[in-house]
């Protein structure tokens, strides 16, 4: 095995995933390993790793299975040796810009609801401070 390659284990470790989650991502086709051991072994590299990173990081903020796939997509065809035309180009860009737009507004929304979950464990602390009584 190269020293490029990593086994799915080392992967998993090192993306704070599941095996199983690695493989769903795997028959979802979101992430394919890179190459097979001789003796079948999935093999991944750097890239697939970040790959994996961006679907993590996907993940916690609702982004779908088919959305998570239009971004690597637009992203695989951007960074591909095989420039892309000019107007492909720009449609995938404003492809890239829509999701960091939605991503912004997911962050924010994310914000609310923990400011509001805060002010919900501060209240029953406070309760709770008012109803202990004193020895």
């Amino acid at each position: 095995m190269s020293s490029e390659h990593m086994q799915i284990g080392e992967v998993a470790a090192r993306t704070e995933l599941s095996l199983r989650t690695i493989r769903h991502y795997e028959d979802t086709g979101l992430v394919i390993p890179s190459a097979r051991s001789q003796g079948g072994f999935r093999l991944y590299t750097e890239s697939d790793v970040a790959r994996l990173m961006v679907i993590r990081r996907m993940k916690p903020l609702g982004f779908t299975l088919d959305e998570m796939g239009a971004l690597l997509d637009a992203t695989d065809r951007l960074d591909s040796a095989e420039e892309p035309a000019p107007g492909e180009r720009e449609e995938l860009l404003e492809r890239i810009r829509g999701f960091e737009q939605a991503t912004q507004q997911r962050v924010a929304d994310l914000r609310t609801q923990l400011a509001r979950a805060e002010e919900f464990a501060a209240t029953l602390a406070a309760r709770l401070v008012r109803r202990t009584p004193t020895p």
